[in-house]
């Protein structure tokens, strides 16, 4: 099982989005409080996010209880890292990959992070462009690298629809 972990997100959007990936792909979405918007029917309602009962959402109230949740291997997304993502071995399904996101403003904490660098995986990218890659983008990026790593496990790898463009 994959999972994706925002620790105190702030932006709605980018959780909506990493949402929509989450129940694309059946992945299990972790959220760390607290938050910095409402997670409530009318502000899900109103942002679109019809997938929302579709997605497997586990609320922690804090970094410490999610850490006492994760029953497989952690992965810190970070920009600090010296690892890149794609040198980490994410094929064996069973290992449970956990694959935890910081604050879009500040990131995971500094302390947490330096007690578990040899966790850290970064996305390569020039620093001298730009501070960061988008949150969602990057949750995305990360979780089909392991999807395709497991051979897209559990996922259709083409589909027919009623009104297919391509046929």
């Amino acid at each position: 099982m994959n999972h994706i972990a925002l620790f105190e997100p702030r932006i709605h959007f980018n959780t909506g989005n990493i949402a929509r990936t989450c129940a694309a792909t059946n992945t299990v979405l972790h959220l760390i409080e607290p938050f910095g918007f409402e997670i409530t029917d009318k502000h899900l309602k109103r942002a679109g996010l019809d997938y929302w009962d579709k997605v497997d959402i586990r609320y922690h109230k804090n970094l410490e209880e999610f850490i006492s949740a994760v029953d497989g291997k952690l992965h810190l997304i970070t920009k600090f890292a010296d690892k890149t993502y794609s040198d980490e071995d994410l094929s064996k399904e069973e290992d449970n990959h956990y694959f935890l996101f910081g604050r879009e403003d500040t990131g995971l904490p500094e302390e947490f992070m330096r007690h578990n660098q040899k966790k850290a995986l970064r996305i390569p990218m020039n620093d001298e462009h730009v501070r960061s890659l988008n949150l969602s983008n990057t949750a995305a990026i990360l979780i089909y690298e392991c999807l395709r790593q497991q051979n897209f496990s559990g996922l259709e790898l083409s589909h027919t629809y009623e009104k297919d463009k391509l046929k």
